[in-house]
């Protein structure tokens, strides 16, 4: 069977925790960033896991992670 290849999309903003969670960063962190303040801006620095609805697509796009 030939290799199943890797989205890198999935691959650029995804990453498999040993508990077999996916992390994610969070969204609107790249630009307008003087209207947001400061307490919103530091808590979007903070890694999350993404919901198990989507975990389980995120982890087919990863195949070998």
């Amino acid at each position: 069977m030939p290799k199943l290849k890797t989205h890198t999309g999935a691959k650029k903003r995804f990453k498999l925790t040993k508990n077999g969670k996916v992390k994610r960063g969070h969204a609107f962190r790249s630009h307008i960033l003087t209207k947001k303040d400061t307490k919103r801006k530091r808590g979007l620095r903070k890694a999350a896991y993404a919901d198990e609805t989507n975990a389980k697509i995120i982890k087919k796009l990863l195949p070998y992670s």
